[in-house]
């Protein structure tokens, strides 16, 4: 299949805005290129002792979007072209030039591969299939897991500070519903950590297929994970497949704008005093999605930061 490709020349004190942007247009999976300079965080986590020198970082990013051949592209440029003049106007993008080319799918699949190496988050490996576990690692909480074409390989601060959070809560009989499933990595490590089942919703079909190879990958059982497409935030046949007061746990690493209104429909899946884990929130946004959860009847346990980003956990009492 031949695809569109977008290339958006910016500035790397722009990249989070843009690709927030980018998704509330419904575009998603956006590649960054930059030179920003690893830190010893990164080197660690790439397990590489000495690293070649990169080129200087010049301040210049760029981002990649990709459009199916015969959808509407050009109300779609359009949308974009509209969401970097409106950024332009309270912050510096740069040039904000768009660069069109055209690619197959083999060329940008697997491309992301290069990048992708194994790392420990806090004392959990995760590792993609073609890196061998190292002897000294045998024994630990190891995750095997392949994005493929769908969101999550836990590199993610958003990701991240989910995980550290589902190590708190998820018990011998947890039954957790994860919104946003992607890659299926958060349903997964809780399945490890001993949940008792998992839902997983996604809006994208891609993630069925990379649900069920990462599940295949870690040996858990498929009956374990039960996945479903649609949107729980107002499609009523999926709030019903789904369920009412079900669920111990629920997951949602999503964009703050998208959590604002998936909470007062994730309150009637909790049980009375399940847990509501939230991330994929800016710090700009904090306080957008601490006042959507205590407008859901829900209290505030915990808020937590990596970087820029923000998990707000959440229970339902009453």
């Amino acid at each position: 299949m031949r695809w569109n490709r977008f290339r958006i020349k910016t500035k790397t004190d722009a990249e989070d805005m843009i690709v927030c942007s980018l998704a509330d247009l419904g575009i998603e999976g956006v590649e960054i290129e930059d030179k920003q300079p690893l830190t010893e965080e990164d080197k660690k986590q790439m397990f590489v002792d000495i690293m070649p020198e990169g080129p200087t970082d010049d301040g210049i990013a760029y981002l990649s979007f990709y459009l199916e051949e015969g959808e509407d592209t050009e109300e779609m440029l359009k949308k974009v072209r509209d969401e970097l003049e409106y950024l332009s106007s309270f912050m510096d993008i740069g040039e904000g030039s768009i660069e069109e080319s055209q690619t197959e799918d083999k060329d940008w699949i697997n491309n992301w591969k290069e990048y992708f190496h194994q790392f420990y988050v806090d004392d959990i490996l995760i590792t993609p299939s073609w890196e061998p576990v190292k002897k000294e690692d045998q024994g630990k909480m190891i995750l095997h897991i392949d994005p493929g074409t769908a969101f999550g390989t836990g590199m993610h601060e958003t990701t991240q500070l989910c995980i550290r959070q589902l190590k708190k809560y998820v018990k011998s009989d947890t039954q957790l519903l994860d919104v946003g499933t992607g890659s299926g990595i958060l349903g997964i490590i809780a399945l490890k950590l001993g949940a008792a089942h998992v839902v997983g919703t996604d809006l994208d079909p891609c993630a069925v297929p990379a649900v069920e190879d990462n599940l295949q990958a870690n040996d858990v059982s498929p009956d374990q994970f039960q996945m479903m497409i649609g949107n729980v935030i107002d499609d009523p046949e999926v709030q019903e497949q789904v369920g009412f007061e079900k669920y111990d746990v629920v997951t949602a690493n999503i964009l703050a704008d998208v959590l604002v209104a998936l909470t007062p429909q994730i309150v009637h899946h909790l049980k009375k005093g399940g847990i509501y884990i939230t991330s994929g929130i800016l710090d700009v946004k904090e306080d957008e999605v601490k006042s959507a959860v205590e407008r859901a009847g829900m209290k505030v346990l915990e808020v937590t930061h990596q970087g820029e980003w923000v998990s707000v956990t959440a229970r339902k009492d009453g």
